[in-house]
């Protein structure tokens, strides 16, 4: 992570957008794979953008594994610029961060976004709110999702879970729900022996004359179904 950082501030302001992307996703991989964490990716990630992306959200890691999968600009709480280390990294990353809070910041996200999407980009979103388990969704909330009706973009469902390898069984070492804090959940995952991530995507999806509220509980749904995959 620190060689992270210093990438971040040495040599990013100096690379194009597209060797900046090829490198997240290079050191997100490395960075899985020093922790012993193994990424299964199923289904086909978008080529290229504008696309939007919904997921579920279980940890802290869900950025990293879906960095490795297929680099893209996440939506992140405006907390998560404070956290040592994993700040400076997810703004290097060109990260977009929402005050969830305040009503007025999630007007002014629904704008960027859409920017971002008109632009081509390609752009994360935990319609959740928050990090769940994995064993079940949390309702999806729909005012991001305006964004993809406003830009006219695809969006494209994708699930995430992690698995105990030996057992085959859902794994919760990396959660970081209710009072897990953060350097706990960082340490149950390194101590963790064998945890597989599974990224599932969708295909993709346009609006065909869905609402945001509409969209957002259709997506979820076929988030569940793929989470839910014999393929998975």
């Amino acid at each position: 992570m620190l060689k992270g950082v210093w990438w971040v501030h040495l040599h990013f302001p100096k690379l194009s957008p597209e060797q900046t992307e090829a490198r997240v996703q290079v050191w997100s991989q490395q960075l899985l794979a020093l922790w012993g964490i193994h990424l299964k990716v199923l289904g086909q990630p978008a080529v290229s953008g504008p696309m939007l992306l919904v997921a579920n959200h279980i940890s802290w890691l869900d950025i990293v594994v879906m960095h490795a999968a297929r680099h893209c600009r996440f939506v992140s709480k405006s907390d998560v610029q404070g956290w040592p280390l994993i700040g400076t990294l997810a703004t290097g990353c060109d990260t977009l961060f929402i005050e969830r809070t305040n009503r007025r910041d999630a007007l002014r996200m629904v704008h960027d976004m859409t920017q971002a999407l008109q632009n081509g980009d390609v752009v994360a979103i935990f319609p959740e709110g928050t990090t769940s388990d994995g064993l079940t969704l949390l309702p999806f909330h729909a005012n991001l999702i305006q964004a993809a009706i406003a830009a006219d973009a695809p969006v494209q469902p994708m699930a995430m879970k992690f698995i105990d390898r030996p057992s085959g069984q859902i794994s919760l070492a990396p959660c970081y729900i209710g009072d897990d804090t953060l350097l706990s959940s960082v340490w149950r995952t390194l101590t963790s022996d064998g945890i597989e991530a599974v990224v599932h995507f969708g295909p993709p999806q346009t609006a065909q004359g869905r609402g945001r509220r509409a969209w957002a509980h259709d997506l979820r749904e076929e988030v569940i179904r793929l989470n839910e995959s014999p393929e998975t």
